[in-house]
């Protein structure tokens, strides 16, 4: 497994979200997680990214911990984080943000290649490279903190909600570019409540409610297990695993 959680605990202010999360992601794979509001969704992108500590268990990255790093840290091994609300500097152009994803390198010619790369994977920020932000559409807004997420060339990217706020047309070409993220050799933890969305593009899926997994298996399986109604009927998921 590239990434590999086990039996994390974390939460806020004294109280636990997660309790007992084990999950992995495998290399080369899109890996959806989903379920009801509060399950704990966005706690695991928040753990595993440093925005939260966990407190007790183990996160690992390609067979090293990453517990309690800082998210600076967990940044500069190879995990970079799309949060779930627009993250983007209105104010400055296309370009700049793009930019920022970088400011860790200190190579130059490092920096222009890595932009090369990203504007052919996103003509967007080629073409409105000089615009400010703020200007463009939700839609637009995603592609661009997309591709400033790949300019530390990362072997794990997570997308915390990323069809949030979209309309209907916008989040399906969204979706269409996180497979093509995945198709050119990004390993992505995708949490998504468009279930089926999210599910139809990922490899495996995981199901979460009340600060467990209950569900994993092959995001095909998952999609047509019966299930995955309760997620939207309020019941209880059954506590067996989609093999």
């Amino acid at each position: 497994m590239l990434l590999q959680l086990d039996g994390v605990y974390a939460g806020y202010g004294g109280g636990d979200v997660l309790r007992g999360v084990d999950l992995g992601v495998e290399k080369g794979s899109i890996t959806c997680i989903v379920g009801p509001n509060g399950a704990g969704k966005s706690t695991v992108m928040a753990a595993i990214s440093g925005l939260l500590k966990p407190r007790k268990g183990e996160i690992t990255f390609d067979g090293k911990s990453i517990r309690g790093l800082r998210p600076q840290q967990v940044l500069a091994r190879g995990l970079a984080l799309v949060p779930q609300a627009h993250s983007l500097f209105p104010a400055l152009s296309v370009r700049e943000n793009v930019e920022l994803g970088a400011y860790m390198l200190r190579d130059a010619a490092l920096v222009r290649r890595r932009l090369e790369e990203v504007e052919a994977l996103f003509p967007i920020v080629k073409e409105r490279a000089g615009e400010k932000a703020g200007s463009l559409s939700g839609g637009q807004q995603r592609q661009v903190e997309f591709a400033r997420s790949l300019m530390l060339d990362p072997a794990l990217v997570l997308l915390d909600e990323p069809s949030m706020s979209l309309d209907p047309k916008t989040a399906k070409e969204m979706f269409k570019t996180v497979k093509t993220m995945n198709e050119a050799g990004r390993t992505i933890l995708l949490v998504e409540q468009n279930v089926r969305s999210g599910l139809s593009i990922a490899t495996h899926g995981v199901v979460m409610e009340s600060g467990k997994v209950r569900l994993t298996g092959t995001a095909q399986n998952i999609l047509n297990n019966s299930e995955i109604s309760a997620l939207y009927l309020g019941g209880n998921l059954e506590d067996s695993r989609a093999s």
